[in-house]
């Protein structure tokens, strides 16, 4: 991630320059979302971004009592960009929580959780570097409505992109019948491409907020984009996907569209992921190359990835968070739902990108979606494969073959694992399978994570008759 300012001192200077009215303080709840309190910047003195600034704990979900509401922002300065959306000149710098009731890191701030899960990687003596890099993909839409009560229950999403279109008649202009299809999105140009321009303004602005972008297109689905940013430390990875969403939502929303993240927004197609590439280095060296073995990957690596395999519900509770989640991890739609790894091989869970020598050498899990606290995903596989590590798991693979075609008999008779179907299949895992999280996470904070999901997502949406459900049982 692009620097502006190192310090405090250079942190001043840089406002001066950019004649900064306000700062944006900003933090990241458990479910991933972002949350700020601006102050005038004639308001803050450098002894407050050292000492913390102070907030109600108790006005975010899941996190502090009233009784014990107080707490502090610890601003991270090098992390400080200019807003590029606001008005008034607008600096935002990303923040931890501290607890003043324990005097530490507040065992349910997510970025704080990263931190300490990196210290107790270098503290095991297995890494001192950690690399990730996430692959966000998103939807952009024209409109989106959503109802939800008593009696009625559904959604509508459109894009001019959409096959639905074809014969629709636009009262402004004529139907130009460009369309790429259900699945037909991949790589087309213009004019089925409708988001050159929109994916450029985005990169742009990526650009301008320190991220290194590399490049932008279409993706599979209808209406479907992504955009790849240059790979970094744990906490700058994670610190990116916040900066990515933010300029993704910012910048469609700003061109009179909207973009969403969600996994699985239309019926029939593909959905989005979020992929994350992960190595980890030691004195300069990459612990995860060993030139000669299967796509260059050292026994260290399997063993990694073989703890992400073993502890695989417990860890899509964190990496696919939300009911929708599983409705993208389903058979036919590049779904990687196979628990198995293989060179260059997309449709199992686990991808051996190709690369040439030790710098590129990684593993890239393709399960994972947007839908996360990129903090805590990332914290979670790595706290899933150092227990491979620890107990020298070793994956079932490599499989170089379309595993998309197999049927499920016949992954059963291979004995190949499978990603969990439904969130509480993975809640359900989390609440057997929590030691190696342990380490980081506090009981506490596991048991509250858990229960919030079971009660802000799998009893709502099970509670729920759905249209397919009135189609299919009205009649009965």
């Amino acid at each position: 991630m692009g620097k502006f300012v190192n310090n405090v001192e250079e942190f001043y200077k840089f406002c001066e320059e950019n004649e900064v009215e306000y700062i944006d303080f900003r933090f990241t709840d458990i479910k991933g979302t972002w949350h700020h309190i601006s102050y005038r910047m004639s308001a803050v003195e450098a002894k407050m971004l050292e000492a913390g600034l102070p907030f109600d704990g108790s006005s975010i979900e899941n996190w502090q009592p009233i009784e014990k509401s107080d707490m502090l922002l610890k601003p991270d300065v090098p992390t400080a960009f200019l807003d590029p959306f606001t008005a008034d000149s607008t600096i935002i710098v990303i923040c931890d929580v501290y607890d003043i009731y324990k005097n530490e890191l507040y065992e349910r701030c997510p970025r704080s959780i990263a931190k300490k899960t990196l210290k107790y990687m270098e503290e095991s003596g297995v890494g001192d570097t950690a690399f990730f890099g996430p692959e966000n993909e998103f939807f952009v839409f024209d409109d989106v409505r959503i109802w939800d009560g008593v009696n009625e229950s559904g959604y509508r999403v459109d894009s001019e992109e959409g096959d639905w279109n074809r014969s629709r008649s636009y009262s402004d202009r004529g139907n130009m019948g460009h369309r790429g299809g259900l699945k037909g999105g991949y790589f087309p140009v213009m004019p089925i491409d409708t988001m050159v321009d929109l994916r450029a303004e985005m990169m742009q602005v990526m650009d301008d907020v320190g991220l290194t972008v590399m490049l932008g297109h279409h993706e599979v689905a209808q209406g479907q984009g992504e955009i790849s940013v240059k790979f970094g430390t744990m906490i700058e990875a994670a610190d990116n996907v916040q900066k990515y969403k933010y300029v993704v939502k910012m910048v469609a929303h700003l061109n009179g569209k909207t973009a969403t993240f969600m996994p699985k927004p239309l019926y029939g197609d593909n959905g989005n992921g979020m992929h994350v590439h992960q190595s980890i280095w030691k004195d300069g060296s990459n612990l995860f190359y060993k030139q000669g073995e299967y796509a260059n990957l050292s026994e260290m690596a399997l063993q990694y990835l073989g703890g992400i395999f073993r502890h695989s519900a417990a860890v899509s509770a964190f990496t696919n968070p939300s009911t929708n989640s599983y409705k993208r991890l389903v058979p036919g739609f590049e779904a990687p739902s196979i628990l198995t790894y293989s060179s260059q091989n997309r449709s199992a869970a686990c991808r051996i990108p190709y690369g040439a020598g030790e710098m590129a050498t990684r593993i890239e899990t393709r399960f994972p979606d947007s839908t996360s606290c990129p903090y805590l995903c990332f914290s979670v596989l790595m706290l899933a494969g150092l227990d491979g590590i620890k107990n020298k798991d070793v994956p079932i693979g490599p499989m170089d073959i379309d595993l998309f075609e197999l049927t499920l008999d016949e992954i059963k008779e291979k004995n190949i694992p499978q990603m969990p179907r439904t969130l509480r299949e993975a809640l359900e895992g989390l609440r057997s399978d929590f030691d190696f999280l342990r380490p980081v996470m506090s009981d506490e904070f596991i048991t509250t994570y858990r229960q919030y999901m079971f009660r802000s997502q799998v009893h709502p949406d099970e509670a729920r008759p759905t249209g397919f459900e009135f189609r299919t049982t009205y009649s009965c």
